[in-house]
């Protein structure tokens, strides 16, 4: 008499656990479904494969990690003596480290190592393109770092940027031009070293303020995220980027006025090559001189900020009879915003949300679908904000902690 009874239990169990069990799977898949619905909207290449995973985990672990390391490379600095001391030109009134950079780099490499991992069969076909990024930044990490702690020639800074260029334009990262003939290769070649010159040097020069740099290039590089996310030739742009990105975030953590760590020239070099780099990486092509055009107007409204404050500082710097690139000086845009009374916070500020718009119109001009430029301008000022709340709370607390004499690190 047990005995059907006893079967009868355990069909009644199995069916239940097979019940639970369709219902998680629906419940899978109806995520999964939805999460692919919304990138196709968005215009993302493949959105039914796992690509687009890596991408969001490589933009986390390189968050996380240049979060966790600017502290121990904060304190490291000061110990060391790696920090720019207070004089007439800055605004800092204490040792401020300058080391940011190193984390930078570390943080971003972390990041793709793990990728590569997570990926490995699609990572091998943009490898090529992803070392010589990360081999040319190198060059201009160590460059800017040695530059930050003895100082370097100005014309030798200009040689390693000019071979980390020409690195590139050599592996097949450069704006392709396909008129002018037999002069074709060398007009892209030249415009190439152009492009990153211009912006290398640019992302630095703007390195004056608290969180500006960082934030700038935070901005760019999600613009350029989302339109590289689009097409699968730009597989190894939307890595780097999505790295970049992360990395710019976790260091605005520390760096958003009032700053702990800056990036120094090594950071700044690095963030401006890179950004450079991956804007023209993939398959950015000019079949004629009229789509050039296009072409600069689309790069010129994503890097609007850093090249417009370039610009007029060397415009000034040349009528003053003085060179541009070893004359140091109070005449760039965040000094005019200061010298009208704004804080570095507000100034900081004012500048991003300049960049923001430039680069949302960049995003219009390129002719992404209006879902594209408005999920990415949330996405930017959410995680901006995010990231001021974090060490604004962080500031109250160092505050009062002081006030109570607890020791701070």
């Amino acid at each position: 008499m047990s005995l059907p009874h006893n079967d009868g239990t355990m069909l009644t169990c199995t069916s239940a656990q097979a019940a639970r069990s369709i219902s998680r799977t629906d419940l899978y898949y109806g995520v999964f479904g939805f999460i692919s619905d919304f990138l196709h909207k968005l215009g993302i290449a493949a959105p039914g494969d796992w690509g687009w995973v890596t991408v969001v985990v490589t933009f986390l672990i390189a968050g996380l990690a240049a979060w966790q390391f600017m502290p121990r490379v904060r304190l490291y600095s000061l110990r060391v003596g790696w920090a720019d001391e207070p004089n007439p030109r800055r605004l800092n009134r204490e040792p401020l480290p300058n080391a940011g950079g190193l984390a930078i780099f570390a943080s971003v490499i972390v990041a793709l190592v793990i990728a590569t991992l997570l990926r490995r069969i699609v990572i091998q076909d943009v490898q090529v393109q992803i070392l010589a990024i990360l081999l040319g930044g190198s060059f201009l990490i160590m460059a800017g770092f040695i530059d930050d702690q003895f100082g370097l020639p100005p014309v030798f800074r200009l040689l390693v940027q000019l071979v980390a260029a020409l690195l590139l334009a050599g592996v097949g990262i450069r704006i392709e031009v396909t008129f002018g003939g037999s002069l074709a290769v060398v007009l892209s070649i030249i415009l190439t070293v152009i492009w990153i010159m211009a912006v290398t040097n640019a992302i630095n020069l703007l390195d004056g303020v608290d969180g500006l740099a960082g934030g700038v290039s935070f901005i760019t590089a999600m613009s350029l995220l989302a339109v590289s996310a689009q097409d699968q030739a730009k597989a190894a742009a939307t890595l780097v980027l999505a790295a970049l990105a992360g990395a710019a975030l976790g260091f605005l953590r520390h760096n958003f006025p009032p700053s702990r760590i800056i990036m120094g020239d090594s950071g700044a070099y690095f963030f401006g090559f890179v950004l450079s780099a991956s804007s023209i990486l993939g398959s950015l092509k000019i079949t004629t001189i009229f789509s050039l055009f296009p072409t600069v107007f689309f790069l010129l409204l994503a890097f609007a900020v850093p090249l417009a404050d370039t610009v007029q500082v060397v415009f000034r710097r040349l009528i003053r009879r003085k060179n541009p690139l070893s004359t140091p000086g109070r005449d760039h845009l965040h000094h005019g915003l200061l010298a009208r009374g704004l804080s570095q916070t507000r100034t900081t500020l004012i500048l991003w949300g300049v960049t923001l718009l430039a680069n949302l119109v960049a995003l219009v001009v390129q002719g992404m679908a209006a879902a594209v430029v408005v999920s990415t301008g949330v996405g930017i000022v959410v995680l901006l904000s995010f990231i001021v709340w974090l060490r604004r709370r962080a500031l109250r607390k160092a505050v009062q902690s002081a006030q109570q004499g607890q020791p701070q690190l």
